[in-house]
């Protein structure tokens, strides 16, 4: 996060578009990639000093008259125009605690309660803060089941668990750029993005792309080394007890491939747990 991040935010995104995309015509020979600033302002509506400025962090407190337009100009889907709203201090005030790194007793009985399918909770920083038994077994192949974008990015099992690679790498890199305009100040963020962006070229890529979202469901794909393939879908929930805190929870469809490969990976953790051991540690057989 830099002293301009709403600069920052407005290059990044005009530079992911084209005349072509935007209707416009092309004309003289292009020092950079993308739009133009009086291209933008064209389409915006409004004088090209004026959004120069607000590019060059000169201009201050724009209007919801003027984020809606660039918003238009920039393609903005929903994320990225409330992005751009926080960005520039629009957004409706809030006095936000900072998020809870403490998962409370009652969320973790509920947790368990899902034994069918695995449930975890993570913080803006997608540390993993609790999780159920088979959430556990799903993230077994990782060297430790700590924080979903460290896995993704630095883990080796990381590539082989997600299917597709770069869907879910670009879906956590846009989580966090969300969670960094939520969460300006959050430090447990800034150390997770100063590793990510220190040891991973590609996560800095994308970073730098300043896309944002937040999906509240999506679809899966995954590979467990002792399951296979696994077609997932999930859904995440605000805990309203809890600033900055999600639930998330897996699901398979009833009865699907997925279905059966969640089953089997509950029946081998299960095996594991029940199996007695000697003082030696080795199975008693």
């Amino acid at each position: 996060m830099s002293s301009n991040d709403l600069g920052d935010f407005l290059r990044a995104r005009r530079a992911r578009l084209t005349p072509d995309d935007v209707g416009l015509a092309s004309y003289g020979r292009r020092r950079v990639a993308g739009l133009r600033r009086e291209e933008v302002a064209v389409l915006a509506g409004m004088n090209a000093d004026y959004y120069t400025r607000l590019e060059q962090g000169r201009e201050r407190g724009p209007s919801p008259q003027i984020l809606d337009a660039i918003g238009t100009a920039l393609r903005l889907d929903r994320d990225g125009l409330a992005h751009l709203y926080r960005l520039a201090g629009s957004g409706p005030r809030r006095d936000r605690a900072q998020p809870r790194e403490t998962v409370a007793p009652v969320l973790r009985r509920l947790l368990d309660g899902y034994a069918h399918t695995p449930a975890f909770v993570l913080n803006p920083a997608l540390d993993l803060l609790a999780a159920n038994g088979l959430a556990e077994a799903l993230f077994s192949p990782f060297r430790a089941a700590d924080n979903l974008a460290l896995m993704t990015f630095l883990d080796p099992a990381g590539r082989a668990f997600h299917a597709q690679w770069h869907r879910s790498a670009g879906a956590v890199a846009a989580a966090l750029r969300r969670a960094a305009g939520l969460e300006p100040h959050y430090p447990r963020l800034r150390e997770v993005l100063d590793v990510l962006l220190g040891a991973s070229e590609e996560f800095a890529a994308l970073w730098s792309a300043h896309t944002v979202g937040g999906k509240s469901h999506a679809s899966k794909e995954l590979v467990h080394p002792e399951v296979g393939p696994l077609s997932l879908s999930y859904q995440s929930f605000d805990v309203r007890g809890a600033p900055g805190q999600q639930l998330v929870i897996y699901h398979a469809e009833p009865g699907s491939p997925g279905d059966r490969g969640l089953a089997l990976l509950g029946s081998l953790r299960a095996t594991r747990h029940t199996q007695p051991r000697t003082g030696t540690g080795a199975p008693v057989i």
